[in-house]
């Protein structure tokens, strides 16, 4: 009797689980001030996760979601950033040169005094991104291509004349 009460509640149990919505979220990770020059973050989910003053050189966070993360102050020189996702995130100070930022999604990020030199920006969508003056400048006259997931021209995202 006491055998068929125990499979009853661990029946109910399973079937309330599956029943149930589970919220899963990814952890927030923090990377600040490391060296992962060259590192693989490809496809990865690291929203909210912290990059500040760290060195990734050469790394490839190619469509990795990375929304809300902080990259101040970080090394990016020929990072392959193709088709990221940095909505909302602070790269400020952030050194891209050489890297390739195309269908890139940088929509609200902040980019103040960050370097742009070299860099591939097709189809990026800087849409109500905050940066300098001279850096919208120096990225107008560079951009081309519309964003894949935003149908967004990346000469409009900049407000380019």
């Amino acid at each position: 009797m006491q055998f068929l009460r125990l499979a009853i509640a661990i029946v109910i149990a399973i079937a309330y689980l599956l029943a149930s919505p589970i919220n899963v979220q990814a952890e927030a990770l923090s990377f600040s001030h490391a060296q992962l020059k060259n590192r693989d973050f490809a496809g990865r989910d690291l929203v909210g996760s912290g990059f500040a003053n760290a060195n990734m050189e050469g790394a490839n966070f190619e469509n990795a979601d990375v929304r809300g993360a902080v990259f101040s102050a970080s090394i990016l020189r020929n990072a392959n950033l193709k088709g990221a996702n940095f909505s909302s995130g602070l790269l400020d100070q952030a050194d891209f040169a050489k890297a390739d930022l195309s269908d890139a999604l940088l929509m609200e990020t902040i980019l103040l005094r960050s370097t742009f030199d070299f860099v591939n920006i097709d189809g990026a969508d800087f849409t109500d991104a905050i940066m300098d003056g001279g850096q919208r400048k120096w990225l107008c006259t560079k951009a081309k291509g519309t964003n894949s997931k935003t149908g967004v021209a990346t000469r409009a995202s900049l407000e380019c004349k």
